[in-house]
């Protein structure tokens, strides 16, 4: 049985695992090249600027949006990355790289 409280002024409903999926109240229509405008407000509440990119996941029958985090290239880490030459280094594999150069 679905539970539906209120978080921080929205609608929540319980999901499985214990979590909570809130409400918006927000329905947008998809246009005719697919796209769906995220209003900008809900924007600014998650912290998604222009051009952030946000990774597309689909979960049983949802699609999913979340803000792309970069990755290092060699350990999958997302904490303390930085962009080296176009790729995605942690500091920790980078500490690691600099052992091996003179």
């Amino acid at each position: 049985m679905d539970s539906i409280v209120k978080i921080s002024g929205l609608l929540s409903k319980r999901v499985e695992g214990g979590g909570f999926v809130k409400s918006t109240g927000i329905v947008r229509k998809v246009d005719e090249l697919g796209r769906v405008v995220i209003p900008m407000e809900l924007r600014r509440v998650m912290g998604i600027a222009d051009k952030d990119g946000l990774e597309i996941f689909v979960e049983e029958e949802k699609i999913v949006l979340k803000k792309y985090e970069p990755a290092c290239v060699f350990c999958g880490s997302a904490s303390d990355v930085h962009n080296y030459r176009g790729k995605a280094v942690c500091k920790e594999c980078a500490g690691e790289m600099s052992k091996f150069v003179s």
